[in-house]
């Protein structure tokens, strides 16, 4: 059930994305262009978006578990840290760059071409070594103090 209920969602996500224009790199792009040739429609996307997860995190709050019986997670912290501004940075870049971020990315990928295809490799591969990066500066932190 949780399968078929992730891929209903998924689908939903993707085909909201589509419609949305959020998969169309050229719109994203003018959407980060404010000094340019902006573009404020995908604003009303976001909004569309962040409107109804403000009741649905009310709602989350007052469960102890979800719908389909499994927990809910526990609200990830508030805290603005090293890997949070770099991650950010990372993400927006990468972002502005090529106009895509990972949903729309995987959205695109059955006719975005050998773009699309490049951009989620490299998206998998820096979330692949990432996590190893981050244990190595970890260990030699450590070993200097």
């Amino acid at each position: 059930m949780r399968i078929f209920t992730a891929s209903i969602a998924g689908g939903l996500f993707g085909a909201g994305l589509l419609i949305s224009g959020m998969t169309d790199t050229v719109k994203v792009q003018g959407w980060l262009d404010i000094f340019g040739a902006w573009d404020p429609t995908l604003a009303f996307v976001m909004g569309g978006a962040i409107l109804p997860m403000i009741f649905a995190w009310q709602i989350a709050n007052r469960r102890a578990r979800a719908v389909l019986g499994t927990a809910i997670p526990a609200s990830p912290g508030s805290e603005i840290d090293r890997n949070l501004v770099i991650g950010s940075v990372l993400f927006g870049a990468g972002w502005g760059l090529v106009g895509l971020c990972p949903g729309p990315a995987m959205a695109s990928i059955t006719w975005g071409g050998s773009g699309g295809l490049l951009f989620m490799l490299a998206m998998l591969t820096g979330m692949y070594v990432a996590p190893l990066v981050r244990s190595r500066l970890t260990l030699m932190s450590s070993a200097l103090s």
